[in-house]
């Protein structure tokens, strides 16, 4: 080694090992821990009010959130699988195969290992998968726009108006979770993770058909544009391109194996290729192209008429703030998908603000406009205030008779 070696040589720091998984995990639990904490303040918050609420009026708390609506529907297929139908006096036939086995499964696992009942178990993992909801939802935005907008992000979607069902035994934590962490790990090119939480994902919801959509486009995508970037310069060929996005193209033939299996499942029991999509049709889930919610918005009063659709108004311009900002294409695709399939079905109105939830990107503009403000006291103030709305509309909802 010469002189000259010797004196720029710099002094050998510490030997470092590799970061280990636990390492890593622990490192990005501490980045997310912020928004964790303001997530969880937000739903505190929302069950501290509707426990007010309740009590008040006489009503037990834990009911609304774990024995009515669709929460006995899971709990029953806990306890006895799929078996069960009721007749509506009109003739309809209302299936317990309409809804989807990861949640009931789940509930079942968590009832036999501890002490909980199916419905406290089934609040557990709403609970536990609306952290997680959190998390990947805070990753997701710190990916695209630093950790400050993560965190605002998490934040708005603990205060989203029909935020209680995140409080609820019910699918919508479960499947976030899911679909936020399969989107962030497409933005992190880890496309076998991405397919396998689709799967499950694909178990949870049907919706789940907009995240199969996101990562199908994506990749079509970047197949042609490599594609023709390689012909471009002379060495292209659909070969090479095809061996360099192997691992892409494996998530994506992975992806729609679980709503597929559950398909088929229902097909086989039913005995009809088209089972599934017939028990839909009897809930009224069916697809008609927005008909059904044109005609609810012609039957309103004109003054809540015109407030529906000023709400569908401020849903469009979030969709077009979204495309404005150059969201990257999965999860562009995945929150478009989600709002047009809520809004063409022919099911309940009421549960229409539920079904979109799920869509937090939509919620990345408003997100990056809070950080514009002056100081960080304002963006607490404004989250606070959504905060309470948010929990004093729970509290009404919850106490009411119809479902959400």
């Amino acid at each position: 080694m010469s002189d000259h070696q010797l004196r720029t040589r710099t002094p050998a720091g510490p030997a470092r090992g590799p970061r280990t998984p636990g390492s890593r995990a622990a490192a990005a639990f501490r980045a997310a821990a912020p928004a964790l904490a303001v997530y969880a303040g937000a739903r505190a918050l929302g069950l501290l009010v509707f426990w007010a609420a309740a009590s008040v009026a006489g009503k037990d708390p834990l009911g609304p959130l774990s024995g009515r609506w669709d929460s006995v529907w899971y709990q029953r297929i806990a306890e006895h699988g799929y078996r069960y139908t009721v007749t509506l006096p009109d003739g309809s036939v209302h299936s317990d195969l309409a809804f989807f086995p990861l949640l009931p499964a789940l509930e079942r696992a968590v009832s036999a290992v501890t002490p909980l009942t199916l419905g406290g178990a089934g609040l557990l993992v709403a609970w536990t998968a609306g952290l997680l909801a959190a998390w990947g939802i805070f990753a997701v935005g710190a990916q695209l726009h630093g950790r400050r907008t993560g965190v605002v992000l998490a934040a708005l979607w603990g205060v989203y108006p029909t935020a209680f069902v995140q409080s609820m035994a019910y699918t919508e934590t479960l499947f976030t979770a899911l679909a936020a962490w399969a989107l962030y790990a497409v933005l992190k090119g880890r496309w076998i993770v991405a397919g396998a939480l689709t799967v499950l994902a694909g178990l949870t919801r049907p919706t789940a058909a907009a995240l199969i959509a996101a990562l199908a486009i994506t990749a079509a995508v970047t197949l042609v544009r490599e594609y023709r970037a390689g012909d471009g310069d002379g060495g292209g060929g659909i070969g090479p391109v095809l061996r360099r996005n192997a691992r892409m193209i494996a998530g994506v033939a992975l992806a729609p194996l679980g709503w597929l299996a559950y398909v088929v499942f229902v097909a086989l029991r039913e005995g009809s290729p088209f089972a599934y999509f017939d028990v839909q049709a009897q809930w009224g889930n069916n697809i008609d192209g927005g008909r059904a919610l044109a005609t609810f918005i012609a039957g309103l009063p004109w003054p809540a008429a015109l407030g529906l659709c000023a709400a569908l108004g401020l849903l469009g311009w979030l969709v077009v703030l979204c495309v404005r900002q150059r969201q990257p294409l999965p999860v562009l695709v995945y929150a478009l998908t989600i709002v047009v399939i809520s809004l063409i079905g022919a099911g309940y109105f009421g549960s229409r603000p539920r079904l979109m939830m799920p869509a937090f990107p939509l919620l990345l503009p408003p997100a990056v406009a809070l950080l514009r403000l002056r100081t960080t006291g304002r963006t607490a103030a404004v989250l606070a205030v959504l905060a309470c709305a948010s929990a004093g509309y729970g509290a009404w909802t919850l106490l009411g008779a119809g479902p959400p």
